[in-house]
């Protein structure tokens, strides 16, 4: 059974889409979080986020996401980061999103650049819809994009900082049966 999940981990792995993300990027999906509704009022309140163009997320019983970006403190760009995740349990099908994290002070934006971090399980997301068909949730992105990313509008209330991070994200296509935050772990190197 090891060696299967193993098996299974590494060609998960080497599918998910790798491509580094070039500036333009990294500016267009800010733009995106900025104009989606609620995500936007977070950048004049928050002392910083770490943006994400692009998290590949692919799972068969055992998943795995992988992704780059850049982290910004007081609209600065410091430092690069990544995400991993692994997971296990029932699980099946691909997804891409952008999503973004916001700090809501110094001390949360030192608990995310101060080594290795991770969410915990209890930790969820705002999807945020790019049409009127999908459907937004506060506890996880597992909606497929219904239109194009630049039409992306923040469909549900109440989202707000959790121990300090505001996490959204805004899905870019596929379609997964689980998708959480819970079990990301990201890596930082300063600028």
């Amino acid at each position: 059974m090891k060696m299967y999940l193993r098996a299974c981990l590494v060609f998960l792995l080497f599918a998910l889409p790798l491509a580094q993300a070039g500036a333009d990027e990294y500016s267009d999906t800010i733009k995106v979080f900025k104009n989606a509704g609620e995500s936007g009022t977070f950048f004049a309140k928050s002392y910083g986020y770490a943006v994400f163009p692009t998290i590949g997320k692919a799972g068969m019983v055992v998943g795995g996401a992988y992704g780059k970006g850049r982290v910004y403190a007081e609209g600065a760009y410091v430092g690069d980061t990544s995400v991993t995740q692994l997971s296990v349990g029932f699980q099946l099908g691909g997804q891409a999103y952008s999503q973004i994290i916001f700090f809501e002070d110094k001390h949360a934006f030192d608990e995310f650049t101060g080594g290795n971090f991770e969410f915990g399980a209890e930790a969820s997301a705002v999807a945020i819809t790019a049409g009127a068909s999908a459907e937004a949730t506060t506890t996880g992105s597992s909606a497929g994009a219904s239109g194009g990313k630049h039409d992306a509008t923040t469909t549900t209330a109440g989202s707000g900082y959790y121990k300090g991070m505001a996490i959204f994200t805004v899905a870019k296509g596929g379609l997964m049966y689980e998708a959480s935050i819970g079990g990301q772990k990201f890596s930082y190197t300063p600028k």
